[in-house]
């Protein structure tokens, strides 16, 4: 007889590892401290913009198949995600005002770089072949630094800034083998899988309420409010879950998948290798509809200001490694960025709107060679626990694709081939 699975958080490692786990008919009861799910992905009521807004602003592409799978998975509505129909990036040079959008070609022969039309202005074809630097080093586990130059037009207009996203580290001291999967996945598998992709609606919309409420079809139970305090270890098996209303024990077929912050883990599992050192992000909202015509997502160079992202209800900027500006007042960060937002969106000269900064210092973890040498697998030494989380090893950054992809291979470790074949079936009959 199978047991139950306990899924310890309920950010979207852990939703991605339960919705796995009760879509092969597992007993899964998912824990967490908070109120409410989604852990750092997920929308909340703004009192002093008056608006819904999520906790970061983030940007997926039509190459992130796990993310994809897990709105299939979730049985999420369509149209959770927008975007245009090509791959295709609209910048703008707050130095120059020049605006241009990087245009790449649908299939993975990159013909895109040999049209000026298409590429970055100023650029030529063969700027585009300092990439394959990043390759080379992949395999050396060096720095992006050490693997291409960076400098540049181009790398100032095109590859540090995307990066920069990508990684939420500063590139040239990032790891070159994570910014390899991430090209691989995306840029060098063609412009399908580059399209831009928005949670217009919130991230608790698109990902997070669409999980609980399958989980909840699939007989799943989930708890709020509920700490993990300690774990109980006895002759290499999980049997007891500490919590901070009383314990819960594991029976000889139960086991569970800790899905929680890298800090959190290392204190629960002394002895854990975790990421040590994290990176900010800044985002700012501004309470103001776009104008008519502006694009969904704005690559932005020159300024603070990084990317401008157009919701239907408000404006707002994420600032990626964003350490520097933690200690910037809020207003005046507010004030900065308002004027650059303004002049990108057709809004110059007008007063401050009602506006919101969040700053999350530990966004991410810092996405360097060393960093990513300390991540651990999804296996632990403990038979009976798996852990998630996009600080595991998971082969990308600290991204929403990742964290997903995470909880998919832990519930692989726990329940083994024959439930991967039943969720690859379930998916399949979603699509």
């Amino acid at each position: 007889m199978m047991g139950t699975i306990h899924v310890l958080g309920a950010g979207l490692a852990g939703l991605s590892a339960a919705l796995r786990l009760a879509k092969a008919g597992r007993r899964v009861v998912v824990h967490e401290a908070a109120k409410q799910a989604g852990g750092r992905c997920r929308s909340y009521f703004d009192p002093a913009l008056g608006l819904t807004i999520d906790n970061g602003n983030h940007l997926l592409l039509s190459g992130n198949r796990d993310a994809l799978d897990f709105l299939k998975l979730a049985g999420a509505p369509d149209g959770v995600l927008a975007g245009p129909d090509e791959a295709a990036f609209a910048f703008a040079d707050l130095a120059t005002a020049e605006r241009w959008t990087l245009r790449p070609n649908a299939g993975r022969l990159p013909w895109w770089v040999l049209d000026a039309r298409r590429r970055v202005p100023g650029s030529r074809a063969r700027d585009y072949l300092a990439p394959l630097g990043i390759f080379r080093g992949a395999a050396k586990a060096a720095t992006i630094g050490e693997s291409m130059a960076c400098e540049g037009l181009l790398w100032d207009r095109l590859w540090h800034p995307v990066l920069l996203a990508a990684l939420n580290t500063e590139p040239q001291e990032s790891d070159a083998g994570l910014a390899a999967t991430i090209l691989r996945e995306t840029l060098g598998a063609g412009g399908r899988a580059c399209r831009p992709l928005i949670a217009v609606e919130g991230l608790s919309a698109a990902f997070v309420d669409p999980a609980l409420t399958a989980l909840a079809h699939a007989g799943a139970e989930v708890r709020f409010g509920r700490r993990l305090r300690a774990l109980g270890i006895e002759g290499g098996r999980l049997t007891r879950l500490d919590f901070s209303d009383g314990p819960e024990h594991l029976g000889p077929d139960d086991a569970a998948v800790l899905a929680l912050p890298a800090w959190v883990a290392a204190d629960l599992m002394p002895g854990l290798s975790v990421p040590q050192s994290h990176r900010s992000i800044v985002n700012a909202h501004f309470a103001l509809a776009p104008k008519p015509g502006a694009p969904l997502l704005l690559g932005v160079v020159g300024g603070v200001t990084e990317w401008l992202f157009s919701y239907p209800d408000r404006l707002s900027v994420t600032i990626s490694g964003a350490d520097r500006l933690l200690d910037v007042p809020r207003e005046e960060l507010a004030r900065t960025i308002w004027d650059e937002v303004s002049r990108l969106s057709g809004y110059a000269g007008e007063p401050l709107p009602r506006w919101q900064i969040v700053k999350e210092k530990r966004a991410t973890f810092a996405a360097t060679p060393a960093e990513a040498a300390r991540r651990p697998g999804a296996r632990t030494h403990i038979e009976n626990l798996a852990l998630a989380g996009d600080w595991t090893a998971t082969g990308l950054p600290s991204t929403i694709e990742g964290a997903i992809r995470s909880g998919a291979t832990a519930a692989q470790v726990l329940t083994g081939a024959g439930a991967g074949n039943r969720v690859n079936a379930a998916l399949r009959g979603a699509a």
